[in-house]
């Protein structure tokens, strides 16, 4: 079976849907307004068995008390830990506000139990239950093709653009035993432009020669500037979309031609995709697929309400609090593609207009124009790195 999750907008999905329902149960409009304050907890966090950057993410959905809106803020100077096989405990420390980061070198192992832990800063304890990191299949072929009218209505570029490659695995499916699989992707995009400003400009260094690489104040007002990058810079696009898929019509046999991802066509520029392949437990599959249910369900704030989905995080002291999320291990089998954009027909946007909804507009009219403009840094985050990715082909 094949299903089909965002794992952004099923994050705030949940927690608008948990104020929604508390608010469709109350009776007394004042109590309304007390509930429509409420926040709930939003964990994200999976362990793999591959060398890589493995971080857990906390954050809070909130709803203002005045409009109902709900946003998320990271939760911060929360004290993380996993735990490994009931005994072994690894600390994360925060990097970034609510970002908490596993040691560079560790990695999970097959077989293995891994529980979350964490509590925040006001001595509030939670944890998961226990995950035991499962096997993966290995991909054993991927391929690209275009399809000018590939995205849906709402996964179209800038609500425009439908055009992107759709990619297909092979795999063999594991005999004697019930498996479930979830795909992903990462592209790596050449990137030319590594600065915004609005209303500022880009300085490299003050007066004094004190390095700044920032947007700054001017005695000027300036209208939005956008500036290049100073070094090779890639930017880094993730999927907005989550397959999900159970062998119980293959079990044991060779899949094929299955469609695991959709990378939009940005621009007609070369591009590197990275196709991962993990396993989940049968219970992780189970919170993903309901998940994916209800949110096919219609029938408004006049029809039944569905039960309250929540993950695999509870509070120690308060059993029936509800956390969004769901901590998981997985085996991972990853394949990068170059992909060439050689078969792709129609426009394409440009990744600057893909992802600004704009063209980039160069600084002109700063004095004194001598040196500018400038170039900008390539800052190194999750979603740019100026370090050329495993597999770029020049």
């Amino acid at each position: 079976m094949n299903v089909f999750v965002s794992p952004l907008r099923l994050v705030f999905w949940l927690a608008g849907w948990l104020l929604l329902s508390i608010l469709v149960a109350c009776v007394d409009p004042a109590e309304s307004t007390i509930n429509s304050s409420l926040n709930v907890i939003i964990v994200d966090g999976t362990i793999t068995d591959v060398a890589e950057q493995q971080v857990i993410r906390l954050s809070r959905s909130q709803a203002d008390r005045l409009t109902g809106r709900s946003g998320s803020v990271p939760i911060t100077k929360a004290t993380v830990e996993v735990v490994v096989d009931s005994s072994a405990i690894i600390s994360c420390p925060e990097t970034v506000d609510g970002t908490y980061q596993l040691p560079s070198d560790f990695k999970g192992q097959v077989g293995h139990a891994y529980q979350l832990r964490f509590t925040l800063s006001d001595d509030t304890q939670y944890e998961s239950t226990t995950e035991i990191l499962q096997p993966v299949a290995p991909i054993t072929q991927v391929r690209a093709q275009f399809n000018a009218t590939s995205l849906s209505s709402t996964q179209r570029l800038n609500g425009v653009y439908t055009a992107a490659h759709d990619f297909y695995i092979d795999f063999t499916d594991p005999p004697d035993q019930i498996n479930y699989y979830r795909w992903d992707w990462k592209d790596w995009e050449h990137q030319e432009w590594c600065r915004s400003c609005k209303g500022d400009i880009y300085q490299i260094a003050d007066e004094q020669g004190k390095l700044i690489d920032d947007c700054v104040k001017d005695r000027f007002t300036y209208p939005h500037f956008d500036y290049n990058c100073r070094t090779q810079c890639w930017e880094i696009l993730y999927d907005n979309d989550l397959t999900l898929f159970d062998d119980q019509y293959s079990n044991g046999n060779m899949v094929k031609a299955l469609r695991v991802a959709q990378v939009p066509l940005y621009s007609k520029e070369h591009c590197l995709v990275e196709i991962r392949q993990t396993s989940l437990t049968k219970q992780a599959y189970t919170y993903f697929k309901r998940l994916n249910d209800q949110t096919q369900k219609t029938g408004g704030v006049a029809g039944a309400q569905p039960a309250l989905l929540v993950g695999n995080i509870y509070n120690l002291a308060k059993k029936n609090e509800p956390v969004v999320g769901y901590f998981s291990a997985s085996g991972v089998s990853a394949v990068r593609y170059w992909l060439t954009r050689s078969d792709a027909t129609g426009f394409a946007p440009g990744l600057f207009q893909a992802l600004n909804g704009r063209d980039p507009v160069l600084e002109y009219g700063v004095q004194p124009a001598r040196y500018r403009p400038p170039l900008a840094v390539c800052v190194s985050s999750e979603s740019r790195t100026p370090v050329k990715p495993t597999g770029w082909q020049d």
